[in-house]
């Protein structure tokens, strides 16, 4: 993080031809819009992006546990064959299947992350390289669910004994009083 010097545009002992930065000051950034003025400011920003209705993101740079440490990444491996299985299946036509860096869950690679756009996100580690199969199936079933949660029966087991994490959507509703 770099340190930046704060300048107060409201201070009189500014240089003459700091005008420029009161002038800026005058006008509210982004964060400190309230919510009125947003509908306002997101008209000048870029198209909003469609976003399908679920993705899966395969870590690309998970390595099996036994893995020699010149060997490439089994997790690369893993979305390349996701990519093979879906290419193709009409049933994936709202399945987005993106690789990722990282997930975070090195100690339990390969992994994965089920996103549902409108509902839950679960982490999966401990896959195999052949495990896109199961993943594609767990997509499918997220695509048919009507509340945002990956449903229970029909997941593969390795979806049920391998779930990390489940991470809750960002619009949560408030709890009932």
């Amino acid at each position: 993080m770099q340190q930046h010097d704060l300048i107060d545009p409201r201070d009189s002992a500014l240089p003459q031809d700091s005008a420029s930065l009161r002038d800026d000051a005058a006008q509210p950034s982004a964060a400190l819009m309230s919510a009125a003025d947003a509908p306002q400011a997101a008209a000048t920003q870029a198209p909003a992006i469609e976003i399908p209705p679920v993705t899966l993101f395969v870590c690309t740079t998970c390595k099996v546990a036994d893995a020699a440490p010149d060997m490439p990444p089994a997790g690369s491996d893993l979305f390349e064959a996701l990519q093979a299985l879906a290419t193709g299946d009409a049933t994936l036509d709202q399945v987005a299947v993106q690789p990722v860096k990282c997930l975070g869950n090195c100690k339990r690679g390969l992994s994965a992350a089920l996103i549902h756009r409108d509902g839950w996100t679960y982490v999966f580690g401990d896959l195999a390289p052949t495990s896109g199969e199961d993943l594609l199936t767990g997509a499918r079933l997220f695509l048919t669910s009507t509340d945002g949660i990956l449903p229970w029966r029909g997941r593969p087991d390795v979806l049920k004994r391998n779930m990390v994490a489940r991470v809750p959507p960002l619009a949560v509703s408030p709890p009932a009083s």
